[in-house]
């Protein structure tokens, strides 16, 4: 299949540790995997060729930058057709407050996660940017508490996807 890639448990300690650190070096990845580090740039540089990696995220505390509130927002366009989805994408993806979008199945057409000043930032952005648009015909919202990281994104287990695998590989659709 042209549109996959074979990793090799080196691979895949490869991600599971850039993804826990980006800012490994190539040289402390090497070590930990068990190989040269040029052997390590080649893998690396492969993962990022193939597709499997896509770059590297900087994460930043909204909270530190005067942005303490955090909410999701439930938004449901109606009419949903095509035309409307592109404009009211890109919208959003240029709010300040924007965080990421999610574009669902089920009664909510969009999760758009923001980052406000307040309460009263909050609800002005929904009033202003959401419901004062005509396609919005609801936005629910939920204040988010408290957030947590989950482990790094590997392919199932053989077990999990009910998959063999060969020599040792696991094949990674694009």
């Amino acid at each position: 299949m042209a549109d996959s890639v074979v990793l090799d448990p080196v691979d895949l300690e490869i991600l599971r540790l850039l993804q826990n650190d980006a800012r490994t070096t190539y040289r402390e990845l090497a070590a930990a995997v068990g190989v040269a580090p040029s052997t390590c740039l080649d893998r690396v540089a492969r993962l990022r060729r193939s597709g499997v990696v896509l770059g590297q995220v900087l994460r930043v505390d909204p909270a530190m930058l005067g942005r303490p509130l955090e909410a999701l927002l439930s938004v449901q366009v109606r009419p949903h057709r095509a035309e409307l989805i592109g404009p009211f994408v890109e919208r959003v993806r240029a709010l300040p407050q924007a965080r990421a979008l999610f574009h669902l199945t089920g009664p909510d057409d969009y999760l758009v996660h923001v980052a406000v000043a307040g309460p009263a930032a909050l609800q002005r952005l929904v009033l202003e940017e959401f419901t004062a648009r005509r396609e919005v015909a609801r936005v629910e919202t939920r204040l988010i508490f408290g957030r947590w990281e989950c482990g790094p994104v590997l392919p199932p287990s053989p077990a999990e996807s009910g998959s063999a695998v060969e020599g040792g590989g696991v094949v990674a659709q694009r």
